[in-house]
């Protein structure tokens, strides 16, 4: 595993607590500890630190596709696939992210409101 002192990397390897929902070879998805929604689940590559949206390079390509199917099977698993579900991810500070640790947000358990509006 590359080395990773981002929060998220001590998640990985068990350093701090999580409430991990999800884990397989290559994904590890955990609640959020300040929800957004009833659901709010983040998913993130175990093996590779990629910081930002912006530092993806084409080989990662397969790596954020096992992070969107994480998330779709974790919804049909918990069984609130049907009623729908968001996927968001972050890129730098004005747009949210205070990890930088590439990760996706699975935001379900209720209606969720207009998306993108400006804070």
């Amino acid at each position: 595993m590359t080395e990773n002192d981002t929060l998220f990397g001590k998640i990985i390897r068990r350093e701090i607590p999580a409430t991990i929902v999800y884990e397989d070879e290559h994904v590890l998805g955990f609640k959020d500890i300040a929800p957004q929604a009833p659901v709010h689940i983040l998913f993130i590559p175990k093996q590779v630190l990629i910081p930002t949206l912006d530092d993806l390079q084409p080989e990662h390509a397969e790596l954020v596709g096992r992070l969107v199917l994480a998330a779709a099977h974790y919804a049909r698993e918990q069984g609130f696939a049907e009623d729908g579900y968001r996927v968001v991810m972050n890129c730098r500070e004005h747009a949210g992210q205070t990890v930088f640790h590439i990760h996706l947000h699975l935001l379900a358990g209720t209606q969720l409101g207009r998306f993108g509006a400006p804070v």
